[in-house]
């Protein structure tokens, strides 16, 4: 495939979090890559055959990096492939995706790494790393191979939505991690706390006469994970924290300099336990949208830099496994295209500043997996999204570009979204 033409993103503002830079200019991008960038480039000699487009009133940042995402490929291509994945990433300012090791057959050997690799090489339009499983099978009890994954090209590696109930097989992955810089991404939920429980713990699930999973199952565990990062000294990243308990464990974790890192969901930070009234389903997730207070408190640790990185926690189901009983329902939402207009609601209010925003869903989530995204400088990737904020608009699931329709979000209101989208320099999404 031929390079893409020359592109100038004329009179932007340009928000680069990897340079804390704020300003107003035009981006130049040829061959791929961000060539220069200045207040005016028009009448500095332009390549031959350049596209401009005006970009007065947009803003453009790196394109996101989503660090969790399921998608169904290989063996579950009825709930989501890395193609329908990459048109709902690109949709949604989503230059890279980080995909999860639950597929069939399971990503814990470096064959299945590559055939992942290969396969979004010839068939996604925005870049695809996958995370490895952190044990055989995901079962918890043998670790995988984690030098020859990660030469393979996993990124991370993860049990997915499982947790490891061993402290010493966990404690072993992090001692292993450590020698090839590898990050140990866990999700903090003790499966026995948790039990049968499907919403958050507490009067409303008492109310709906459905089983709660508590807070405690998360924090627990968290607790137990900080502890074998101090004595391992393994990088380790939570997966998915939901709570005010695990960011008092996070944040003395962080004090003492422990390399411990988390994310949120964005579904955690602008929804919570009451948009599970009605049973509606597509609210139902693992773990379980929490109560107001925890909501809050999690806004204001992206706020501080606490939380590191927002995820989509983009989790495809069909209709048959979502339109059931709320109890028997599967977990899980799609999220990839709905990200950032979810995160801007947060903007929007106040309650987090734009640069924290696109740092936390694109240059943070980079430097954790060492990847050459998340930023503008002249010479890296032309990975960009260019975002009208001003835009108001209604979604309509039917719309989405993922196989799945399974949002949290349909009919919602958001205000501001994505209108362009280029991945090494090649326009992949953009909205007419």
């Amino acid at each position: 495939m031929r390079d893409p033409r020359p592109v100038l993103l004329a009179g932007a503002r340009i928000l680069d979090p990897s340079r804390d830079l704020d300003t107003h200019g035009d981006i130049l991008v040829a061959d791929g890559v961000i060539k220069d960038m200045a207040g005016s480039l028009r009448d500095a000699g332009l390549p031959d055959g350049t596209e401009i487009v005006e970009c007065r009133g947009l803003i453009a940042v790196p394109g996101l990096v989503d660090m969790r995402a399921f998608v169904g490929e290989p063996g579950a291509e009825h709930r989501e492939t890395l193609a329908s994945a990459s048109q709902a990433a690109a949709a949604g300012g989503v230059t890279t995706i980080i995909c999860q090791p639950d597929t069939d057959p399971i990503i814990d050997e470096p064959a299945i790494v590559d055939f992942v690799l290969r396969r979004a090489r010839d068939t996604a339009i925005v870049n695809v790393h996958p995370m490895a499983a952190l044990t055989k099978g995901l079962e918890g009890r043998e670790m995988t191979e984690i030098g020859l994954l990660r030469e393979a090209g996993a990124v991370a590696f993860t049990d997915g939505t499982r947790s490891v109930p061993t402290a010493q097989v966990l404690r072993r992955a992090l001692v292993y991690g450590r020698h090839f810089d590898a990050l140990i991404v866990h999700h903090t939920q003790d499966a026995s706390l948790a039990g049968e429980g499907v919403m958050n713990e507490g009067e409303l699930a008492s109310r709906l006469g459905l089983a709660g999973v508590p807070k405690a199952a998360e924090a627990i565990v968290l607790e137990r994970d900080v502890r074998l990062a101090a004595m391992t000294g393994g990088r380790y990243h939570a997966a998915s924290l939901t709570c005010a308990e695990s960011l008092d464990v996070l944040r003395r974790a962080k004090q003492a300099g422990l390399p411990v890192t988390a994310s949120a969901s964005i579904n955690h930070l602008t929804l919570n336990e009451r948009d599970v009234v009605g049973y509606r389903t597509f609210f139902k997730l693992t773990p379980p949208l929490r109560a107001e207070p925890d909501r809050r408190a999690l806004v204001e640790a992206v706020a501080d830099g606490l939380i590191d990185v927002i995820v989509s926690d983009h989790d495809p189901q069909d209709v048959d496994v979502k339109r059931l009983p709320f109890s028997e329902a599967a977990f899980g939402a799609i999220g990839l295209e709905t990200m950032l207009a979810a995160g801007l609601r947060l903007v929007n209010d106040g309650s987090v500043e734009l640069m924290t925003l696109i740092r936390a869903m694109s240059t943070r989530p980079a430097e954790l997996l060492g990847l050459p995204a998340g930023t503008l400088r002249p010479g890296r990737a032309a990975d960009i999204a260019l975002i009208d904020p001003d835009a108001a608009w209604l979604l309509d699931a039917a719309t989405l570009k993922s196989r799945s329709r399974n949002t949290p979000f349909h009919e919602a209101r958001f205000e501001g979204r994505v209108v362009r989208t280029l991945v090494a320099g090649r326009t992949v999404f953009e909205y007419v």
